[in-house]
């Protein structure tokens, strides 16, 4: 098995990536939050990678850090999700976002990645519930949590998605949610 690969990136083509490891040229398919994250060619780099071999080819994917190969791996083992798939949802989502998308039954979020629909965006959420918190740090989790509290509460009172995401993102991290509803009001009001 593949577990990592060090090297010199060669090509980029998104979602594949070329990676020259001692003279031996690797084909990686990498989901685009890696992919952004690549330095430019001729430069260093090191992948995590997952190996695939089915009767049609064998597959390397690679990802730029350890929660990102566990969510990946955690996707291709629901009924219905290929790699294909897996990547499309790690494009379209952070894992952190994808964790916070599951902790909450969040659908609706799930939906607006390319390629999956409803029935398929409830079997991740059903499938992957509490499998995806072990990977990330307890600290921005809980953090994310009280900033999604606070816009929920604008958005209650009111204000649109645009208005309240912008009152919200200036806060600072660790502040609580009272403290916070009363900070974007206040930014709110000048507005």
């Amino acid at each position: 098995m593949i577990g990592r690969l060090t090297g010199i990136l060669l090509e980029k083509n998104p979602p594949q990536v070329v990676l020259d490891v001692h003279g031996l040229g690797y084909e990686v398919d990498v989901p685009m939050s890696t992919f952004y994250n690549l330095p430019s060619t001729g430069e260093k780099i090191t992948l995590l990678t997952h190996f695939v071999v089915r009767e049609d080819g064998q597959f390397l994917y690679g990802f730029a850090s350890e929660a990102e190969r566990f969510a990946f791996r955690q996707l291709i083992k629901i009924t219905g999700v290929g790699a294909r798939m897996a990547l499309a949802v790690l494009s379209g989502l952070s894992v952190n976002d994808l964790a916070q998308a599951i902790a909450r039954q969040e659908v609706g979020r799930l939906i607006k990645v390319p390629g999956i629909g409803k029935k398929t965006a409830e079997r991740l959420l059903l499938e992957l519930k509490g499998k995806l918190a072990d990977a990330l740090p307890t600290a921005a989790f809980a953090v994310e949590d009280s900033q999604h509290d606070i816009l929920n509460a604008l958005l209650a009172l009111g204000y649109n998605d645009r208005e309240a995401a912008a009152a919200v993102k200036p806060l600072p991290a660790g502040i609580s949610i009272s403290d916070g509803i009363r900070q974007a009001l206040k930014q709110l009001s000048k507005l």
